[in-house]
């Protein structure tokens, strides 16, 4: 049974960092899941399946990691929006806050006012 809490976006990042770091930009209950790099075919089945009635929204880091990680999910979320942070920072987990709260925002997810300002 998924949370209640949670409303029915669901963002996949990559890492433990990434998901720490964006958790305190978001201002919306979104459930935040980390593939952790690569994901099984197992686990994913296992997602597509409990993702099924979600808005999915993709946010990995803009290196080969992140691209191949990125193709396996578009192939098995075609629905889902991706979120692409800029090619300087490479990383979700290194990227500037505030960068991070306008690709956000950007996706119409709703962030804390004060991470935009910070730019």
């Amino acid at each position: 049974m998924m949370n209640d809490t949670y409303g029915d976006k669901v963002l996949i990042v990559e890492g433990k960092s990434d998901k720490k770091k964006v958790k305190s930009i978001l201002k919306e209950p979104i459930e935040i899941i980390c593939t952790n790099g690569t994901i099984s075919m197992a686990k994913l089945d296992e997602l597509i399946d409990s993702l099924e009635d979600k808005e999915v929204y993709i946010l990995v880091d803009a290196d080969d990691a992140g691209e191949k990680l990125r193709k396996q999910l578009k192939r098995e979320f075609p629905q889902a929006e991706h979120l692409y942070i800029d090619r300087m920072y490479r990383e979700v987990a290194t990227a500037p806050v505030y960068h991070l709260a306008t690709v956000l925002l950007g996706a119409n997810i709703d962030v804390h006012s004060e991470f935009l300002e910070m730019g």
